[in-house]
């Protein structure tokens, strides 16, 4: 599918590489941001990446809608090793999880819907890498999935108005970490200790679009001491760089 353009308001325009979720159009997206912070142009404010494309904000006064997507085009198809090379060691960042109990209260009914046990359904959660696919819906959102052992149920029939900060959610092979207070029909099956959106922090994200996520299990014990640290601001996620992930594998 060529590459195509479409306005996004009065100063932003979408470059959009596709209309699949697959790791490689997100791949494309990354590239073109990557290319775009590492050569800059006068006017362009701010990147924004989504699954397939990357969102160019922009100001009109100083570049035309025109201007930006003859630029854009022309970076997009000029994309070469160089910058695929700036992408290809990847970070997977280890996020403990409190599964099931009060945080949880989905984990025992997915276990039902999967015809499994609670306990089956942390390991398929917690053994394979989930890959950030994108950040949405509230600032530090992440979209997640996992390429193995996609569970079966989908959302909920009827969607929470109001679920806590720091929830774990689920559905099919997704994977969401909820930032703050607020609306969703996916199923609760744990919670972090981790901040995922804090303001107070120079990098005020937990994970990037790009960054793989690896899941372990905690107690409720070290969940508490985890969240004492972090409260204090002395908690540091482990983070180990890989050379490349490919479909959640290592190699």
């Amino acid at each position: 599918m060529p590459i195509s353009f479409c306005i996004a308001g009065d100063r932003a325009v979408s470059v959009q590489f596709g209309n699949e979720i697959s790791m490689e159009l997100n791949k494309k997206v990354r590239l073109l941001q990557k290319n775009l912070q590492n050569k800059p142009i006068a006017g362009i404010t701010e990147t924004v990446p989504t699954y397939s494309s990357l969102i160019v904000h922009y100001r009109p006064e100083i570049l035309l809608y025109q201007e930006i997507v003859e630029i854009l085009e022309e970076r997009a198809e000029g994309l070469d090793a160089s910058e695929e090379g700036e992408v290809r060691k990847e970070i997977i960042k280890e996020i403990p999880i409190l599964y099931g109990g009060e945080g949880g209260p989905d984990l025992k009914e997915c276990a039902q819907l999967e015809e499994t046990s609670p306990e089956e359904i942390v390991r398929k959660h917690s053994e394979h890498l989930y890959y950030v696919y994108m950040l949405g819906f509230a600032p530090g959102h992440p979209y997640m999935a996992r390429f193995e052992e996609p569970f079966r149920f989908k959302r909920r029939v009827t969607p929470r108005v109001s679920i806590p900060e720091r929830s774990i959610v689920v559905q099919l092979n997704l994977s969401d970490m909820i930032p703050f207070r607020q609306p969703c029909g996916w199923n609760i099956i744990g919670m972090t200790p981790l901040a995922i959106c804090d303001f107070t922090r120079e990098d005020p994200f937990l994970v990037h679009a790009g960054d793989w996520v690896r899941h372990y299990p905690i107690n409720k014990r070290e969940y508490d001491l985890i969240r004492r640290d972090v409260e204090q601001g002395i908690y540091r996620v482990q983070i180990t760089e890989k050379e490349r992930v490919q479909d959640g594998t290592v190699c």
